[in-house]
């Protein structure tokens, strides 16, 4: 169909750019339907909104546009006839045909060209004297392209007899083949000589193995082998015969000796790392005095020891078990906090600072590796996954990559002692790969095997052309994973050659469906839109995961999508920077370079990898190398039209996108030096991901409680698009027995031209299965439809959530890679309260800074998904006194005023949220209505939350400061002091507490930490003649002052006459100076007193 209207499979949200570009009533055009395959679908532009109506073809080949129940449609033999009969007045359509809009044209090159002359149009094409000499000039410069070194491998005569294929010889073959020949004689005569005197080496290879295989053939076979069944024919046919019998040999045996070999079971396979107790040399800061010890993991014990020196005795251990969690510092990237489990506090709180952050890493991931050892459940809810993506050149790689696995070169990397811990799966792709699929396997799994001791398991291997996958697995794995599914796509030539695409593999691991894929993008710096163009045709056609989630592409079918590969975006600088470039990057200023990468610009200006997150990038570009060496790139090129650039890049890349509220943590991203066979070097990145365990029930279905449900209170979808239709949500998701079709909404016009849609009827969803556990892992995909051709609109996934409340959501909607609006609303899930299990994962966690937080709320577009981890919970916590007395510690110490109380959500503020620190795991900052019930507690909370108001001067509760003598610690150099007299006059009580509760916002407002008190100010008891008492009611004031602590400058009480300075001698204020602040470290002080100079007067405490 070559008419101008027809667009073929254009996208929903391009056809209506171009009809309101044409901005005319009657403009229409055709296109393939979205919703039905194999259907067309006609768009019509009228009163600037666009219509769009169905074709469809029915048994008998005829054409159709879709009527209203009861009318009988109009049948058409071909398609410029079914135009024209609209092309009429009072047809049926909203308006008659008038403007067909024609098609773009992408220019995009030679490459299309060629494309387009080979594929599309060969027989016009090739015909043509102009298409035959940019056919052979193409050719040509692609075997320019070739590496010398390659050539330098091949026969003698070979590099010739090429040349004289491309230019005389290839035009006759496509002659014969559009002459309906089915022989390319060229060709033939070709591959004859490059295979002179193959046949002979076949058949000496063949007696050789048939003897071979005859000896280890428990069971010979009667009669003569294969070698005097081969003829001397040296026809190609002929070799492609002989050479398969060669492999289906090798293969046999190959499968013989292993029937010798004695094989070891599985479950006696120990790990290496097991038996290693790797030691650290850490620093414990115990209120500012740093101690230098030693601590040992001990995995196969489940024992954390404590030793004085690194040979030493064992001073003390703590069991797995009384290690309640791991909290990492977000300021001080070496500083780790373990809260134990102690049997004279209720907890105990130790600070250790490590030589560096790859070793607070490693001694997190062996603790990590402890706790799964020896966790009471026998289902992972926590896996780590190793990704590695390599481009291989075209050349075989060397005998050891064990760098590779093991994570070393630069960038982000694994510490030594924690690069051998094994992962549970190992993703392999890789680019321009010339192995055999057996052989690289093969080689994959002995380095493994040399590694980590593991016998691993082939998963899936998927192969387009020299585009290639591998999954390996431990063998306690085989058994969780299943579904799996390949699949790969073209993006070469016209989309037809397979030189350039991607392949792709899916699985489910127990509950959780993961998918993985490995792309070679279209290269040249130039060709940016090119490989966009590639991104897109990659989401539409690669075919993973469930078949039944139709209208979503594989960015939403899986928990954890990953996405590696050679995706060949440049750094777009000129080519006359070339040697700054490179100067920079032996600098490492590699965030200069970063900033003028494509495919970050692109992905920030939402063009491609919408939602895709990608870990900082620490590592020197990987492209273009000198092969055989890492100490230079050859970023020139000498090709027939003269020199051509390729400015060092960050080509090979490790993305991923996974659900709201799942966990996913990148541990490592670089790449390695020491491999050097190409000219890109190896990347690898490894991630600590969530997943889902098997579910099973433990409620007596006798016994059962009401079945579970999730309401939608109220729903409304911001559409970019100018189609005057209704719409309709599908609801998706594992949980529910089928999806489920909401009513029409109610459209409503915006201001900014888009069409909002509104539900505002409820909607109720029954899951299968009502049980906490199992809901609190699913995710509700929702889907926007039209009625009138049932084509997607925007799509989006929502994480399920419990709380007696309403939760808040607002998520994007993108369809087919493009962003085409926002779905917004609220649902409750109403479930029977049962304690949850405890994820590994939360073992775990980062301290909450301030700053961080908020400057990755700013970068955050997407609430769905923040990029801080924080709190564990699955249900939403209720924060202890505790808790908010060590978080507003640390907001003090941070010098960071804590935050306020978030209003709770009236009926006419619809904006979200919470006073629960996000979660580990949650990406979704979704709020309920009324979160702020902390606040209004009983007298008791209320009093235990006073400790609060001064973490800087007031003890935490003393029943759980009551430590043993042994572990105290009393500074020897702090001033002694005592409070000052204001503070004791006035206690806060549960009406003063009510108080805080503003008339006008209608919101409570949390005490917030005061500022910090200046040593230079500090009350002194000693008062100097004629100095002014304050009056009671000045007294009062600083009372609630000192309490509640200055919020703002108008809060601030007024300004008293401050006391004159204390004399300080010189020896107090050496010491004073020299005094570690306190506020740097993440504990409180004790209340220990000292005696100080006499003449200074008692001194609060501020130390």
């Amino acid at each position: 169909m070559n008419d101008r209207w027809y667009h073929e499979d254009i996208s929903r949200p391009m056809a209506e750019t171009l009809l309101a570009k044409a901005a005319q009533d009657g403009s229409f055009l055709v296109r393939h339907s979205e919703s039905f395959e194999g259907a067309l679908a006609l768009c019509l532009l009228f009163e600037n909104r666009v219509y769009t109506y169905r074709i469809f073809i029915n048994e008998d080949n005829m054409l159709s546009v879709q009527a209203s129940a009861g009318i009988k449609p109009k049948n058409f033999v071909k398609m410029p006839d079914l135009i024209e009969y609209y092309k009429q007045e009072n047809t049926g359509l909203v308006t008659n045909l008038r403007y067909p809009v024609e098609r773009v044209e992408e220019v995009e090159g030679q490459e299309v060209a060629i494309g387009a002359a080979n594929v599309v149009d060969s027989t016009a094409r090739i015909r043509s004297d102009a298409s035959k000499s940019l056919v052979s000039e193409i050719l040509a410069s692609r075997l320019e392209e070739v590496d010398t070194a390659v050539l330098a491998q091949a026969p003698r005569g070979f590099h010739k007899a090429l040349c004289d294929y491309i230019e005389q010889d290839v035009l006759k073959d496509a002659e014969h083949i559009n002459s309906s020949s089915v022989d390319m004689w060229q060709l033939r005569l070709l591959l004859s000589l490059l295979t002179k005197g193959l046949s002979s080496e076949l058949i000496q290879t063949m007696s050789a193995l048939e003897t071979s295989q005859s000896l280890l053939d428990n069971q010979p076979s009667a009669g003569g082998g294969t070698q005097g069944q081969i003829a001397t024919e040296a026809g190609v046919r002929r070799l492609l015969s002989t050479a398969g019998e060669l492999s289906r040999v090798l293969s046999s045996i190959e499968n013989q000796v292993r029937d010798y070999e004695p094989e070891s079971p599985d479950a006696d396979v120990q790990d290496r790392h097991l038996e290693i107790a790797p030691v650290f040399e850490v620093k414990l800061d115990s209120f500012g005095i740093f101690m230098k010890i030693h601590l040992k993991v001990d995995i196969e014990n489940g024992k954390l020891i404590v030793k004085k020196s690194k040979d030493g005795p064992e001073e003390k251990f703590y069991n797995h078990n009384r290690i309640l969690q791991l909290i990492k510092s977000q300021k001080f990237q070496n500083k780790l906090v373990i809260i134990i489990d102690s049997e004279v506090k209720k907890t105990q709180r130790k600070e250790y600072v490590f030589t560096d952050s790859k070793k607070r890493e490693a001694f997190c991931q062996l603790m990590q590796l402890m706790k799964n050892k020896h966790s009471d459940f026998t289902e992972p809810d926590m896996i780590n996954i190793f990704i590695g993506t390599w481009n291989m050149g075209n050349a075989s790689p060397p005998t050891d990559i064990q760098s590779w696995f093991l994570c070393r070169g630069q960038g982000k990397t694994r510490d030594d002692t924690a690069a051998d811990i094994p992962h549970d799966i190992y993703i392999i792709g890789t680019q321009e790969d010339t192995q055999g699929e057996r052989e690289w396997v093969e080689l994959i799994k002995s380095t493994l095997k040399d590694i980590t001791y593991i016998k691993f398991k082939h998963i899936a291997t998927q192969t387009l052309w020299n585009i290639r996958i591998v999954i390996l697995a431990k063998p306690e794995h085989v058994n969780r994973i299943s579904h799996i599914s390949t699949s790969s796509v073209k993006t070469g030539i016209a989309n037809a050659l397979g030189n350039k695409g991607a392949v792709g593999v899916s699985f489910m691991f127990n509950g959780t469906p993961f998918g993985f894929v490995n792309s070679h993008l279209t290269s040249g710096s130039e060709k940016k839109l090119r490989r966009n163009q590639n991104y897109i045709n990659i989401l539409r056609f690669l075919n993973l995961g469930d078949k039944k989630l139709g209208p979503f592409d594989i960015t939403n079918r899986f928990t954890h999508l990953f996405w590696l590969g050679d995706l060949n975006y440049r750094v777009e600088l000129p080519t006359q920077e070339a040697e700054n470039i490179v100067e920079k990057i032996k600098q490492q200023q590699y965030q200069e370079l970063l900033a003028k990468d494509q495919l970050i610009f692109e992905k920030n200006d939402k063009k491609i990898f919408l939602q895709f997150q990608e870990e900082e990038i620490t590592f020197p570009p990987t492209y273009r190398y000198d092969r055989d060496s890492r100490d230079m790139y050859n970023y020139i090129k000498q090709k027939a039209t003269g020199l051509k650039y390729n400015l060092p890049s960050w080509c090979d890349r490790v993305l991923w996108k996974s659900y709201p509220n799942v966990h996913v943590m990148c541990q490592s991203y670089g790449c390695t030096m020491d491999i050097v066979t190409s000219d890109h070097s190896p990347v690898f990145a490894t991630f600590e991901v969530g997943v889902s365990t098997q579910f099973v029930s433990k409620t007596d279905p006798n016994n059962a409680a009401s079945p579970g449900t999730i309401n939608f209170i109220r729903c409304e979808a911001k559409l970019k698009t100018k189609s005057k239709t209704k719409f309709f949500i599908e609801f998706h998701s594992s949980c529910l027995e089928n999806h489920v079709k909401s009513a029409e909404g109610e459209n409503q016009e915006s201001r900014d031209e888009n069409l909002t849609v509104v539900w505002s009827n409820p909607l109720e969803l029954i899951p299968i299965i009502s049980d906490p556990e199992y809901l609190l892992d699913q995710h509700i995909l929702i889907c926007v439809k039209s009625t009138d051709s049932y084509e997607s609109y925007g799509e989006g996934c929502i994480a399920v959530q419990a709380h007696s409340n309403e939760i808040m959501f607002n998520i994007p909607l993108e369809h087919r890679g493009e962003e085409t609006g926002i779905f917004s609303g609220s649902y409750k899930l109403t479930i029977s309260e049962r304690k949850q299990r405890e994820r590994t994962y939360d073992f775990i966690q980062l301290e909450k800074d301030e700053m961080i937080s908020i400057m990755q709320s700013k970068a955050n577009t997407h609430p769905e998904f923040p990029k801080t981890w924080e709190w564990p919970g699955r249900v939403t916590p209720k924060l202890c006194p505790q808790l908010l007395a060590e978080e507003a510690a640390a907001k003090a110490r941070d010098r960071v005023p804590l935050p306020s109380l978030p209003e709770t959500t009236s009926k006419d503020d619809s904006k979200p949220s919470s006073i629960y620190p996000e979660s580990s795991r949650s990406k979704t900052p979704t709020m309920s209505h009324v979160d702020a019930e902390i606040l209004l507690s009983p007298k008791q909370d209320w009093e235990s939350m006073a400790m609060v108001s001064n973490p800087l001067y007031e003890a935490v509760d003393q029943t759980q400061n009551s430590i043993s003598k042994k572990e105290q610690v009393k500074p020897k150099n702090l001033r002694k002091s005592s409070a000052p007299r204001a503070e004791k006059i006035l206690t806060p009580s549960l009406s003063s507490a009510q108080a805080l509760v503003s008339k006008e916002s209608n919101r409570p407002v949390l005490p917030p930490v005061p500022q910090s008190r200046s040593r230079s100010y500090t009350c002194s008891e000693v008062r100097r003649p004629g100095h002014r008492v304050p009056n009671a009611k000045q007294l009062e004031t600083m009372a609630n002052f000192s309490q509640f602590g200055a919020t703002s400058q108008t809060t601030r009480p007024p300004a008293l006459d401050r006391p004159p300075l204390p004399v300080k001698s010189q020896k107090v204020l050496q010491l004073q100076h020299a005094v570690k602040d306190y506020r740097e470290t993440s504990e409180l002080p004790a209340h220990t007193k000292h005696r100080g100079n006499g003449t200074m007067g008692q001194q609060t405490s501020v130390s």
